[in-house]
Formats: structure tokens, sequence, C-alpha cells
């Protein structure tokens, strides 16, 4: 592993029954940096993320620098409407200390000092996760990874389309924790325009390695054609970015 690195990914393969999921995967990512994963559905994305995670079997290396603690952040957890479970309880699944919860809950914008109604953050501890808006849940999904303090935050696509307090977004909070808390992010998207803007490195999977680097430099027409292939109109949008503005 090179030093400044936190992660270090060499000739990553994995297989279910002989049937292969993801075939020579390599990769580093940076201590601080912000490391996205794009591909189509089926591509592996999550099964690459579980791989290194250690939650699954794979061939190859997969090398985490020694002083870390990883976060991880769901695609979604589905909560059934009727789940008894209230954010405190759980919360408490993994931490304690009711400050530390309270810290958690502040920092991503769900705390009391955040709002002028003191009882805000208290009736929040009180709900039942299916009784939260979809923002509120992806903030108490962050919360509840941030506990423990880990350097390195893993997320799989966090849904960009949820606004979750005015015009913040789930990748500008992500993008505030990172400078507040020393965070290397790794993330799961399907949405290059959040690429572009949040990244400084991506990795193309499409089971295999499409394209690995600086975005701006290795997503092209070649690797949206491998990724997506040739007909696909859903980037489309992405070659001109930047001539949006409404109402010329």
């Amino acid at each position: 592993m090179e030093r400044g690195d936190i992660l270090s990914v060499s000739q990553l393969k994995v297989s279910f029954d002989d049937h292969v999921i993801l075939d020579g995967i390599s990769f580093s990512v940076r201590r601080d940096g912000t490391f996205a994963v794009i591909g189509p559905n089926g591509a592996g994305k999550t099964v690459m993320f579980r791989a290194i995670l250690g939650l699954i079997p794979f061939e190859g290396e997969v090398e985490w620098a020694a002083d870390l603690r990883i976060g991880y952040v769901p695609q979604k957890l589905f909560v059934a409407k009727d789940i008894p479970l209230t954010v405190s309880e759980f919360l408490h699944l993994k931490e304690n200390d009711p400050h530390q919860i309270a810290t958690g809950l502040t920092s991503v914008g769900l705390g009391e000092s955040e709002s002028s109604d003191s009882h805000r953050g208290r009736r929040l501890l009180g709900t039942r996760l299916g009784a939260l808006s979809g923002g509120e849940l992806q903030r108490v999904l962050i919360a509840f990874a941030l506990l423990g303090k880990p350097n390195v935050l893993l997320f799989d696509e966090p849904t960009s389309g949820i606004d979750i307090s005015g015009e913040e977004t789930v990748y500008s909070l992500i993008n505030k924790l990172k400078k507040e808390k020393d965070l290397t992010i790794i993330f799961i998207s399907h949405e290059l325009e959040v690429v572009f803007q949040y990244a400084d490195t991506v990795l193309c999977l499409n089971k295999e390695q499409v394209c690995y680097g600086p975005p701006r430099k290795v997503i092209d027409k070649a690797s949206l054609d491998a990724l997506y292939g040739k007909d696909a109109q859903v980037y489309r949008h992405t070659s001109d970015r930047g001539h949006h503005h409404h109402g010329h």
C-alpha cells in the first residue's frame, strides 16, 4: 500500500456458484479523498462494497490502513411502517451515551441547536423509524454511521433526490461532514453530475473495471458506452454540463 492511501485493492474477484460477479478490479483510495463508484444496475457495485468490508468471500487482495474506523450507510433501509423501533432505540443499538447521540444528530442537521424549536431533537428521538420522511431517515442513517467516530464513510447510493433541508442535498451534507470530521468518503452513485462535482477519483464498474482515475479525465464517451451501452440516453445531458441555465 502506498503512503497516503487508506485502501488498496488488487485483482478483486467475486463469484457466487461459478457465476462471476466482479473480476480484475484494482484501485486505491487516498486518505481524505472522495472516491466514487459508478456503473449500471447489476454491475456489482454493492457486491464490491460488501467484499471490501469483508462481508462476503472474494479472491484477490483488500488492504485497509491500520488505524481505520469504518462507517457504512446502506443503500436504503427498508423500514416497515409498523416497526416499533424509535430513532432513539435505533441509535442506542450502537451508542449508549446520550450526549454522543445528540452530537450525531446535530451534525446531520437534526439536533436542537439547528432549530428554534428546542423540542425538535427530543421529539425526533421518540419518533418511530417508519414514520420519518425520506430525508429524515437518510440523515438518521448517516448519524448512525457517524457514531463511533469513523474516519472512512461508505455510502451506497445516497438519495440525491431527497432535499433534506432547504437547499442542502445529501451530497452537500456529506461534503460538509467530510470537512468537519476529517473523513474519507467512498460512495456509489449513478449520477454523473454528482460525481463530477464531489469526487476526486472515480471507479467505473461493469463487472469488470471500465475506467479509473480523475472523473474529468476518465469519464468519456467510450467509458460511458462500455458502462451503459451505445444507446443509453440516460447520461446524454452530462455532455453539455453547465448549459442548463433556464430562461435563456
